[in-house]
Order: C-alpha cells, then structure tokens, then sequence
C-alpha cells in the first residue's frame, strides 16, 4: 500500500474528472487503467493493491456512477486473484486487464450459494452486482468434497441464466443468477488460494469505500447550497441550525474517513487474521452513516433536494442499496459481536 501512497491523489484526480463527464463501460475502465489494477504485471496489469482500487471506488461513489466496476474489477478480477495461478486463469485476468473480458463474481452474501453435484452445478444467488453484464460468471461455490470452489463459466452455458433484477437505486445494475444442474467441464473448477470469506470482506470494504464518496459528495453540495441558497436576505449557511447540521455531516464523514482507511490497510496486509474486523465495523458504520448524511442533505437542500433535477434523491437510493449489499450493518455488528464470550461463535465465520 505505501509504495504506491504517493499515487493515489494522482489516480483519485483522474478518476474524478473522468467520472465528472460520463459514466465509463468497461471498455473505457481497461482503457483507463482501472480494470488492471490489481492484475500483476507479468499478465499485463499495474501490479498495483487494493489500496489502489479503494480509491477508485470511492470516487464512484462521489460520481454516483452508474459501471460495472464493483462487479467486475472488485469482485470478478479479486475472486482470479484468490486462485492459484493456472492457465485459464491466468488468461482470464489478461483478457479482464485489456478489457477484452468482463468477468463478474457471484459470491453471496455470506454463504456460498451454488453446490455440485457431481458435475452439475445448482444454486440460486440474488442481488449480484453487474452479472447481466458479464462475459464470465466466477460461482461461489462448494465442490462434492465440501471445498469452496469457483466455477468459471461463460454468461450463454446452457442451464445457467442470469435475470435482471430492478432495484430503486438506478446506479446499480443487479440480477439474480440461478443454475439449474449446469454441466460444469473439470477445467472451469478452480480451487480458491483462501478462505472465501476474504472475498466477501473485499466486497464489503469496497461498499463502505463507495458509501464514503456518497457522503464526501453530499457534504460537498450541501455546504455549496448553503452558501448560496439565501433566505431572509441571507445565505441560509449563516443560520446556526444549518451550521450545526453540516458539522455533524462533517464529523461522520471523518469518522468514516478513518474506519474505510483502516479496513483498505488491513485487507492490503495478507497475513492479517482480523481483517474481517476492520471489514465489519467499515461496513456497518460508514453504510449506516451514509444513508443518515444523505437524508440530512436532503432535508438541507429544502424542497429542491426532493426533485428529480437536484440529483441528491440518486446519493440517497445508493446509499440505501449499499447498506443492504454484502450485509446489512445489523449483520455485521452480530458478526463483531461473535468475538466476544457469550455471544455465540467466538470466530470470524467461515462460509
């Protein structure tokens, strides 16, 4: 993560521009870089971190952009990260970084969906980010023997389909993925390096990165309509009620600030054994937070904020939808409370 440290403000100044003009397909994210940020170098990628890819999801957040980024180049390209080197893989992540391919991870929320039987695949996984999109689904799932697994299959396979599912939050695009006995060849079986769970916690973390660039983003024009909206024949930012309520907007954003950094540290240093605790307490607070800085933006920006025009209705559903994806913060904090002597499990769960 450090060595890169210096880069970030770079990459977080590009994708804000990009972002500020259109919402990139994944054609135009490889172009950019960011479908390979993770993808090592020796199979034509940045050889970068997470750290690097955090940056760039928060900053689809701050842009409420509507790609399939967080299916694709968080979930798809981490999932091929957490297998062993082989050469579909290897090939699939080449193709990924030149944007060539789109690969999707469908991973659940918490339990892994799909099961073998055999050779035959079936399992039902609903809410799954950019699926409908994808070139290549990666299932989560348990082999005959009980191992988690990833099956990579092609989006058209036979028995596999793959079925919108429209949400409130038109910056997301969702589907439900069900596979009905699909036939799997042994060479799309692919055996995870770890735990699932630590795809899972990526997932998460990378929510609350998007989470906190909605709320950077609703501070950001609720303090711009405060200063300009006037009232009374002044600026309704001079009023100590509004003050006082972009403070608090304020201080949630910092404290988000911290969590979110400390849970992108954490997943960077692979030996880290809580890392799930830095996902967890990330996920339940900056989501929960976001949702609460949202509505406050929206009651600041008066009557305008509850038009279509004003935009700020678009932070709010994502918000909402990022607080429900990969776990809701009710979820989480039972999964921290897990840690402790008379709470149920005293360990991480391992799905």
């Amino acid at each position: 993560m450090t060595d890169f440290a210096e880069l970030h403000e770079e990459l977080r100044s590009v994708a804000r521009r990009l972002l500020a003009t259109r919402a990139p397909e994944w054609g135009a994210l490889a172009a950019a870089g960011w479908a390979s940020l993770e993808v090592p170098a020796d199979l034509d990628g940045a050889g970068a971190t997470f750290a690097e890819t955090a940056v760039v999801a928060r900053e689809m957040g701050r842009a409420a952009a509507r790609s399939p980024y967080l299916g694709a180049a968080v979930l798809g390209v981490g999932a091929l990260l957490a297998l062993a080197p082989g050469a579909g893989r290897d090939e699939l992540l080449r193709r990924a970084a030149a944007g060539e391919a789109l690969p999707v991870a469908v991973a659940g929320d918490g339990a892994v969906a799909f099961g073998m039987e055999g050779r035959l695949l079936r399992g039902r996984a609903e809410f799954v980010p950019d699926a409908a999109e994808a070139s290549h689904l990666l299932l989560l799932a348990r082999a005959p023997g009980g191992d988690p697994v990833i099956v990579a299959l092609g989006r058209a396979t036979p028995g596999l389909t793959v079925a919108p599912q429209p949400v409130a939050d038109e910056t997301r695009r969702l589907a439900v993925v069900t596979a009905d006995g699909v036939a799997v060849p042994g060479t799309s079986v692919w055996r995870l390096a770890g735990a699932p769970g630590r795809l899972l916690d990526r997932a998460a973390v990378a929510v609350a990165c998007d989470s906190l660039g909605v709320m950077e983003a609703m501070l950001e024009a609720t303090v711009s309509y405060a200063k300009a909206r006037r009232q009374f024949g002044r600026p309704i930012g001079s009023f100590q009620a509004v003050q006082h309520a972009c403070a608090d907007m304020l201080v949630q954003v910092s404290v988000c600030r911290e969590l979110v950094d400390d849970a992108v540290r954490a997943l960077c240093a692979h030996d880290a054994q809580d890392a799930w605790v830095a996902a967890s307490m990330a996920k339940a607070h900056v989501t929960a937070a976001a949702v609460s800085v949202a509505g406050k933006a929206m009651q600041l920006h008066g009557g305008i904020g509850y038009t279509w025009e004003s935009g700020v209705h678009a932070y709010l559903k994502r918000a909402a939808l990022n607080r429900a994806l990969f776990g809701s913060p009710a979820e989480h904090r039972r999964r921290l409370a897990a840690r402790y002597p008379g709470t149920g499990r005293l360990t991480a769960p391992v799905v």
